[in-house]
């Protein structure tokens, strides 16, 4: 079975990857450095996601946008690019450095919470700029947790789960529903201690005998989901710019949305799995503000402070309003400076600053003034210093509209958002698409894939 993007043939191993005798898994037994987190983890300081306000034009809870906002759905198109996602990697498993001896040394972020509660509130009697700076952020009690739909699975037995992956692949034809039941019940930290142990018991790779067994969407899916979140990101974000043509898309959508931590880490993956520097891709693969905004981006050096400073907030949106409405012409180093710096509260501060000084919102300001890649970028900080969640279910929605499914996009995003804001993501998209993400999934796939993707989601 083929699907855009994907050659008919399979999977052909990534050159010269892994090196020959280093085909052990990750992490190596005794250093599971994947916490699981209950409900989730946000990002290290990572900002919050209150409802935006409607005066700033970003979506309403009865759909989305509120008009001058963020484009109407199609906005964000998620259109697969021509040539698609190349293979995964091929061998023996995946995911150890070449010069390594595993993948211990990627941990996942620890459990936080996302500040929240709504947005930046404004004093009252702010007169244009004149707030007392800063003030403090929301108290404890507005502060909202993000949760996953896959936690970690109750009296967890790695053995007796690789057994059962055993026995459903052994013999004539697969037991597909073990396979599912097993994956999707799981967190990914127990899924590296599940390949520790198949190896351990059987002295076989299991993922290259789940490669032997499966095919089409459910392979990619399942060895998506066998793979440490940082290195699918950065595997995601390698195969994004190897080859002929760049998915900027998927650069925008890991690279913008990410928090500091996650970047750093994605960063330092890249390097040790792929042998390569990621700035150096990025420079060599886009070009003009769209590289400077993804070069700033990989930094992972957005100021994480919840505090907000409306002095700076009016200051900022002074500046961008004469770097862009108020001049002929656009001084885009304004906006890369300002968006990619500033923490997620302090840019909806500056937000609602700038809507009262152009009478418009940021949005629709970066709407008349970028076009392209770089205006996809930017708007996709703006949005997720709103309402990160609903970024996630735009993209979701565009890969399973109309006709055809991107599905490396659909399989992407289910799987590293399902221990983190899958919940919120479900939400979200109901609100603003009055459908679920089930019932808009379920229509547009089948077979076991179906049935998996299902399965994480949730009903």
């Amino acid at each position: 079975m083929s699907y855009p993007g994907y050659p008919p043939s399979g999977y052909p191993a990534f050159p010269g990857y892994p090196p020959t005798g280093q085909e052990s898994v990750y992490p190596p037994a005794g250093q599971y450095t994947y916490p699981a987190a209950p409900g989730g983890y946000p990002p290290a300081g990572g900002g919050s996601f209150p409802a935006a306000p409607p005066s700033a034009g970003y979506p309403e809870a009865g759909g989305y946008p509120a008009p001058g906002g963020f484009p109407a759905p199609g906005g964000f198109p998620g259109a697969p690019q021509a040539g698609g996602m190349p293979s995964y990697p091929g061998g023996p498993g995946f995911g150890v450095p070449p010069t390594g001896p595993g993948f211990g040394g990627y941990p996942q972020p620890p459990a936080q919470s996302y500040g929240g509660g709504g947005p930046a509130q404004i004093p009252v009697g702010y007169p244009g700029g004149q707030a007392p700076s800063p003030m403090p952020g929301p108290p404890a009690a507005m502060v909202q947790y993000t949760q996953g739909t896959i936690q970690a699975a109750p009296n967890f037995d790695a053995g007796r789960d690789a057994e059962i992956l055993r026995k459903a692949m052994k013999g004539f034809g697969t037991d597909e529903k073990a396979i599912i039941d097993v994956v999707s019940n799981r967190s990914n930290d127990q899924r590296q201690k599940i390949k520790a142990a198949f190896k351990t018991m059987y002295g076989k790779d299991l993922i290259k005998d789940l490669k032997s067994e499966l095919s089409g969407n459910v392979e990619e899916l399942i060895l998506a989901l066998f793979m440490p979140r940082t290195y699918y990101d950065a595997w995601s974000l390698r195969h994004a710019m190897k080859g002929a043509g760049t998915q900027e898309r998927v650069l925008i959508e890991i690279l913008c949305t990410r928090t500091n931590q996650e970047i750093r880490e994605i960063v330092n993956c890249y390097k040790s799995e792929f042998g390569r520097d990621i700035e150096q891709d990025i420079r060599a693969d886009t070009s003009g503000h769209f590289e400077r905004l993804l070069v700033s981006m990989c930094q992972g050096n957005r100021d994480e402070n919840q505090t907000v400073d409306y002095q700076k907030a009016q200051e900022d949106a002074q500046r961008l309003y004469q770097a862009g409405e108020g001049k002929l012409g656009t001084d885009e180093s304004c906006f890369n400076m300002v968006l990619a710096s500033r923490s997620f509260p302090q840019l909806r501060a500056t937000a609602e600053a700038y809507s009262r000084i152009a009478n418009r919102d940021l949005a629709s300001s970066i709407d008349r003034e970028f076009s392209g890649n770089v205006e996809r970028g930017l708007k996709a900080i703006l949005q997720c210093a709103f309402d990160r969640p609903a970024f996630f279910a735009e993209r979701l929605y565009h890969a399973m509209k109309g006709a055809g499914t991107d599905d490396s996009t659909l399989i992407r995003i289910v799987v590293t958002r399902s221990e983190i804001d899958l919940v919120q993501i479900k939400q979200k998209f109901t609100e603003m698409y009055q459908k679920t993400l089930a019932t808009m999934i379920a229509s547009d796939t089948s077979g076991d894939y179906r049935r998996l993707l299902l399965a994480i989601v949730g009903q």
